[in-house]
């Protein structure tokens, strides 16, 4: 299905440049290039994305609309020339018009509108909507920084801002004629009119929203979805009497305030400003989408009387839980429906996504903020507050199960609770998840309406994750399998069983792993001058920097073998190198220190000369998918060492396991469903597992005691008290593991409980290293069974299970 031909593309190219830049290709330069790229597609895609409403219309589809806090789209351009079938063709007509494809390529900033998995799971699933054709659409904020760039200095993080859209912004279609008004603050206004009370919201400040269109290609196909990005406005022009007085700042304050909502995700939110922001953020993307949904629906259909029937409203955790509130304001103050009525449309529309079993996580906002912030939204959840509750006391008759499950308690607002009272269906993302939700965090809730309740494990993106960034293993699977039928029918990976003790099939697998690393290797130098050696194991652990996930477990086992090595220097015969990439919150202290500690040392074990070509780590900055799509291939150890019972499913696990990595983890999220499929065998588990992990937490965990009869562990814990050669001592780190910290538990995420457990399967990793044909034996086995693991998998499973939608 191809959109261009080369001379097609080259006369777009050529065209766009004169007609965009004033340039011919001879006078432009990389960046005009680029751009120029991004606007040919981005046209191609828009007409296509027109075909695709007007077919939905014309058969008046069920829309799905997934609504996200975060888009991790990482770049675009090589993906979307993927998709349209016309890559080759793109890197010819560069090549022709006296450009490099590669520079071009990787010129491109990421656009960085998430913090991490959420946000990468959110962009695998536009990727798996549109090759599927399902009419969707997603949505969230046009972040004017996103996510911020990572600087390490002096071993540790600074935060740069990550200005995306100079370059990013040829992907987006502003569409200004489509603005919604959004409002806070006020007062309300009462009064009866026709037999039926109105409430208008008076006074408060009202922000423009503005739509800019991003359009998702599918693969093999012509269905184009659509990501729209609300971007902030004042509607007030800028008050040219105070400009000409000179007060200059004044002026423009309306303007400024509006814009701060789009201004940058996640602002910090441990001061009421932030908390402040945070709210109106979440409002204003989920406030917008609704109107917008509801606008067009009414424009097709003439009324909102069937909108449950046309519409589902999947909400990615609980950031677009106020999409209940403002669905049921829309449908009472704007159609002037009944509460019942308007109640049973909003809980067969909603569909929720919950991502965390963390309490911290489950948002809860103070009743007296979102009073202010959002008067009629408050009035709205009151009222469903007040049903949920009383359906709860006459379920339970028992007042701690109603505080469990309360939308509002003790000054409160609880978002989880609000999902769960008003939506249709509540889905863990992995199968350990999903019963823990069950069976603990949402216990009381499930008893209540156990039929909400089901599970989707996570899902990824098999064509942006094996076969565009990894074309060489790409090739072998297709030689294998007999074509590029796993493209869109992931489940084809499974023949490469077939060929585990074929000789020359693992050798070709062995060489595709070792090019990777080299090209990793030459990656790493130019990039941070950091000198990686490719007969080395690459270890890596890449993620979100948090306790819970124990990159802190990681680095005692390093400074283990450091010590190990330093008493027997022939205690290391494979050289080893640990690869991490993370970025730590801003606020998160403890998260940062971490990573000044991977540095230091790294710094350390670089610069003692008994660990040449021995042990290696190596801290790379600024991790984000342009980097994870480098780095994946060439990875031979994944790093998946949550504490049992903490992380919801994980999606590097699978694009690990897709490139032929092989598992060090315990049973957590979807290593779990991992496990199921590859055996003990074929992974490298250890550690408590997740009811285990309980059990020892109401025993009253003591990790003192693991320290005090343990010395490798005392002699390694002993270390962060010493510090290393860069001068720096982490004795915070040991008394948190030790002693707790501001009155927290020690050693909360059980990382000495399963210290020993750890050493011993990375020790068992590396002796199975130690033979080529069974390493590459195992890395078959888990390349052949990660099928199960596309999101075009989990997608079905959404639309039949809960959007009940057709698709491909």
């Amino acid at each position: 299905m191809t959109a261009f031909t080369t001379k097609e593309l080259e006369d777009a190219l050529t065209a766009k440049l004169m007609v965009n830049f004033g340039k011919t290709a001879e006078e432009a330069g990389d960046a005009e290039m680029l751009r120029a790229c991004a606007l040919v597609l981005r046209d191609a895609m828009a007409l296509r994305s027109v075909e695709t409403r007007k077919e939905t219309r014309r058969e008046k589809k069920k829309k799905v609309h997934y609504l996200s806090l975060e888009f991790l789209m990482g770049r675009s351009l090589q993906k979307n020339a993927y998709n349209l079938g016309v890559l080759p063709q793109m890197k010819e007509a560069l090549e022709h018009l006296g450009f490099q494809a590669g520079d071009i390529f990787e010129l491109e900033p990421d656009a960085g509108l998430g913090n991490g998995g959420l946000g990468r799971l959110a962009a695998c699933y536009l990727d798996s909507l549109s090759t599927l054709e399902i009419p969707a659409a997603g949505y969230s904020i046009c972040y004017d920084l996103g996510i911020f760039k990572q600087k390490i200095v002096e071993g540790q993080q600074v935060e740069l801002p990550d200005s995306w859209k100079g370059i990013g912004s040829a992907w987006l279609l502003p569409k200004p004629e489509e603005a919604q008004q959004i409002r806070f603050g006020g007062t309300l206004r009462e009064f009866w009119d026709d037999g039926h009370l109105h409430i208008v919201q008076e006074g408060g400040t009202t922000v423009l929203a503005i739509p800019c269109d991003m359009e998702i290609a599918g693969y093999n196909t012509r269905h184009t979805n659509t990501l729209r990005l609300w971007d902030a406005k004042s509607p007030k022009p800028v008050d040219m009497s105070l400009y000409s007085k000179g007060e200059y700042f004044k002026a423009t304050e309306d303007e400024a305030m509006a814009e701060v909502i789009a201004k940058v995700l996640y602002p910090e939110d441990n001061h009421i400003e932030g908390k402040s922001l945070r709210l109106k953020q979440q409002y204003f993307f989920v406030s917008a989408t609704v109107q917008s949904i509801a606008e067009k629906h009414l424009a097709e259909f003439g009324t909102l009387v069937n909108f449950h029937e046309k519409n589902v409203l999947q909400i990615n955790d609980t950031h677009p839980a106020l999409v209940i509130p403002e669905l049921m304001r829309i449908l009472i103050d704007d159609a002037g429906m009944e509460w019942d009525q308007a109640w049973f449309i909003t809980t067969h529309s909603v569909a929720y996504t919950n991502h965390t079993v963390l309490a911290e996580a489950l948002e809860k906002w103070p009743q007296d903020l979102f009073q202010q912030i959002l008067p009629r939204i408050w009035q709205i959840t009151v009222e469903i507050a007040r049903r949920w509750q009383e359906t709860c006391e006459n379920f339970f008759h028992d007042m701690e199960k109603v505080r469990d499950t309360a939308v509002i308690w003790d000054g409160v607002v609880r978002m989880a609770n609000l999902c769960i009272a008003g939506g249709m269906s509540v889905n863990g993302v992995s199968a350990l998840h999903s019963e823990i939700l069950k069976k603990d965090v949402f216990k009381n809730a499930c008893a209540m309406e156990p039929q909400k309740f089901t599970n989707v494990t996570n899902g990824i993106d098999h064509r942006r994750w094996l076969a565009e960034i990894n074309p060489r293993l790409h090739s072998l699977v297709c030689d294998l399998t007999g074509g590029e039928r796993y493209l869109m029918e992931p489940e084809a990976l499974k023949q490469l069983d077939d060929y585990a003790a074929d000789r020359e099939v693992l050798i070709r697998l062995a060489d595709i792993k070792r090019k990777n690393k080299e090209d990793f290797a030459a990656y790493a130098k130019k990039q941070q001058g950091v000198f990686l050696n490719p007969d080395a194991i690459f270890d890596v652990q890449v993620k979100r920097l948090h306790e819970y996930k124990r990159q802190l477990l990681n680095v005692l086992h390093i400074i283990a073998l450091y010590q190990r090595l330093q008493d027997d220097p022939a205690a290391i015969t494979q050289p080893h190198t640990f690869l991490f990439g993370a970025k730590a919150a801003p606020g998160y202290a403890v998260a940062k220190r971490i990573i000044h500690l991977i540095n230091s040392l790294a710094d350390q074990i670089d610069h003692d000369p008994i660990c040449e070509d021995k042990l290696q780590v190596a801290f790379l900055e600024n991790y984000r998918v342009s980097l994870a799509e480098r780095l994946m291939p060439a990875s031979e150890v994944s790093q998946q060492i949550s504490t049992a019972g903490k992380e919801a499913s994980g999606t590097g696990n699978m694009k690990f396991m897709m490139n032929g990595a092989l598992t060090v983890g315990t049973l957590d999220g979807a290593n779990v469903e991992m496990h199921d499929v590859l055996g003990d065998e074929n992974m490298f588990l250890f550690g408590l597992r997740s009811d285990e992990a309980a059990a020892v937490r109401r025993e009253g965990y003591v990790s003192q005691r693991l320290y005090n009869r343990d010395p490798v562990l005392h002699r390694v814990l002993d270390a962060l008290k010493t510090g290393f050669r860069d001068g720096v001592n982490y004795e915070d780190l040991y008394q948190r593991l030790l002693f707790g910290d501001r009155g927290g538990p020690a050693d909360e995420y059980l990382l000495l409980a399963d210290f020993q457990a750890y050493c011993d399967a990375e020790k068992r990793m590396a002796q199975t290293y130690a033979d080529p044909a069974k390493w590459n034996e195992m890395s078959l086995h888990n390349i052949a069974r990660s099928g199960i693991f596309a999101a075009d998998r989990a997608v079905r499973q959404y639309a039949d299970n809960i959007w009940h939608v057709p698709h491909r």
